[in-house]
């Protein structure tokens, strides 16, 4: 840019302020170009997830299913993400990041179309939650190295401040335009949209520019694909059937192992995986052989806590946005549209926030801005606990929502450059990787790990609420003991009235079991959310190793070193 303006003003000095000035402009909307491009595949992949949450009573309604079935397609979504997410920033490495950016893109496309026309349950989760999700796997990591390598210093600091800040955009548009059309209209014109969006992403690729490669081209780990696919998936998946199976105590699962629940076992199982493909990576490390992702990445203590961070923010979030729409949905009665409209508050102040967070940061540096994240998220969620009646307050409900926004943006603003600034040049789309695998197990523990506290602490306080009620009969504790013993689901309270009375009770009992189950609904959301702020808490015990430095790495006496020298080579 510079130079241009140099050449122009040797051509034509009376003006040169003038052509220096006009050429700075084009050249300045030309550097961002890519940015939008590429912050609108963000955009999109946080888009559908938030349509999701909020239309959850609808789905369950449109596919004649139960919310915990809605609450595994949702999990799923976000563990394809997490298994497949190492694996496709790897392909990056191989086969070229904008390659693979445009490729995921179109996958992505392909899983939206099915998910638009899906007319089973089936087709849903094989279109949204598997096609969506392999295709967001590849798109991610690509997208976090492509803005890494095209800016620099405190441009990458306001690029990726853009990217938390367009996440916000889609988790402050998903809900609104979410329930919108699924009120009015319905929610898979959302997905149709998001086709069209991925074709105008496709035609305007030529703006996103990618290094030539140096050095040999790096081979796939097949064996070490498949151990951490597999290990993420099992873990994940004994804590979402936890709701179903129970985590001791067998509730209602396919079968039990030593007369236990299988869950733990299966986590178990996971955990196990996961030991071997660490082994199995440190062993083609000393070999000299292309490991999945080199596992001395994780020793630097800056990228460790960044993941962390992200993990802990996205289980917070993902899991409160899974509860709260039950809460305005099912308890309160609302549709989808006026639930987008409460959910409102938390996704403008996460705009603006991830958006401004980045000034914040170059004064207080990543570490306190993050400290601060976490002390406003858990102010939040005290505020939110006190909002959860039987009737809502819509001020109390609104601001509690409006400071959680807060707490997350300031996050948004800050982990995402900590993560790409704490690793070398060649490094990107394994850190790419890392960062959105842990972004999206933590989604998928969110939905998994809170939806199971909720359903837990909803059986646990409905059986104790029966049990402690004078007004029902011996006969109609011991009908609702077996029925409980079948599995218990978050239902509007009316059906519960419903299944009283279809079974025979007399009108006083019917009232009571419904009072019952009512109580017991506030006392699970209650539980799971305050589970959320547990998570808060502990997430300042991972902060310390987060960067001081203004610019998102730790201080150094060279502030226009290259991004990634701090961090110790492979």
């Amino acid at each position: 840019m510079g130079g241009t303006a140099t050449r122009a003003s040797a051509h034509c000095p009376a003006d040169s302020a003038g052509v220096s000035g006009r050429l700075g402009e084009v050249d300045g909307v030309k550097h961002w170009r890519a940015l939008i491009v590429l912050g609108t595949a963000q955009f999109l992949m946080v888009l559908d997830t938030s349509v999701m949450n909020v239309s959850i009573s609808q789905l369950v309604e449109d596919f004649d299913t139960e919310v915990t079935a809605i609450q595994a397609v949702i999990t799923l979504y976000a563990l394809v993400m997490a298994a497949f997410m190492i694996i496709g920033g790897r392909f990056g490495d191989i086969l070229g990041r904008r390659r693979m950016f445009l490729l995921g893109l179109a996958v992505y496309g392909v899983g939206s179309a099915l998910t638009a026309a899906a007319p089973t349950l089936g087709v849903l989760t094989l279109g949204w939650s598997v096609i969506e999700g392999l295709g967001a796997a590849m798109v991610l990591p690509a997208m976090a190295a492509l803005v890494a390598e095209s800016y620099r210093g405190k441009d990458r600091a306001i690029a990726y401040a853009v990217i938390g800040g367009l996440a916000g955009a889609g988790i402050a548009v998903g809900p609104l335009l979410g329930g919108w059309v699924t009120t009015y209209l319905t929610w898979r014109l959302v997905f149709a949209g998001e086709v069209v969006v991925v074709v105008a992403v496709l035609l305007c690729r030529r703006v996103i520019v990618e290094s030539p490669r140096t050095g040999p081209r790096p081979r796939l780990d097949g064996v070490g694909a498949v151990l951490s696919a597999a290990g993420l998936g099992l873990g994940v998946l004994g804590v979402l059937q936890s709701s179903t199976w129970g985590w001791v105590q067998p509730r209602n699962p396919p079968f039990t192992v030593f007369g236990f629940a299988p869950t733990l076992f299966v986590v178990g199982m996971g955990v196990a995986v996961l030991a071997v493909f660490r082994w199995w990576e440190r062993r083609r490390e000393h070999k000299g052989t292309d490991p999945l992702v080199h596992l001395s990445l994780l020793g630097r203590p800056v990228l460790r806590s960044g993941l962390m961070t992200l993990l802990s923010q996205n289980l917070i979030l993902l899991g409160l946005f899974f509860t709260i729409p039950l809460y305005l949905q099912v308890v309160q009665g609302f549709d989808a549209f006026e639930t987008g409209l409460r959910l409102l508050p938390v996704s403008a102040t996460m705009l603006v926030t991830s958006l401004c967070g980045t000034l914040l940061g170059r004064v207080m540096g990543p570490r306190q801005v993050v400290r601060l994240a976490l002390l406003t998220l858990t102010a939040a969620i005290v505020w939110l606990l006190a909002t959860i009646d039987p009737v809502i307050d819509d001020a109390q409900f609104a601001g509690a929502m409006a400071v959680l926004g807060v707490g997350v943006g300031l996050l948004a603003s800050q982990l995402g450059n900590v993560v790409q600034s704490s690793v070398d040049e060649e490094e990107r789309s394994e850190a790419g990787g890392l960062q959105f695998t842990a972004q999206n197990l933590g989604s998928a523990l969110g939905t998994a790990l809170i939806g199971s506290i909720l359903i837990g602490a909803l059986a646990h306080a409905f059986t104790t609420q029966v049990e402690d009620n004078p007004q029902l009969s011996e006969g109609t504790r011991e009908q609702v003991g077996v029925s409980l013993e079948a599995g218990v689901t978050f239902v509007p309270t009316d059906q519960v009235r419903s299944a009283a009375e279809r079974a025979g009770l007399p009108p006083s009992e019917v009232e009571a079991v419904a009072d019952s189950y009512a109580s017991a609904q506030l006392n699970g959301l209650k539980a799971a959310i305050l589970a959320t702020g547990g998570i808060a808490l502990a997430s300042f015990l991972v902060t310390p190793h987060l960067p001081t430095g203004r610019d998102g790495r730790p201080r150094q006496p060279d502030a226009d070193a290259p991004a990634g020298v701090t961090g110790s080579k492979r």
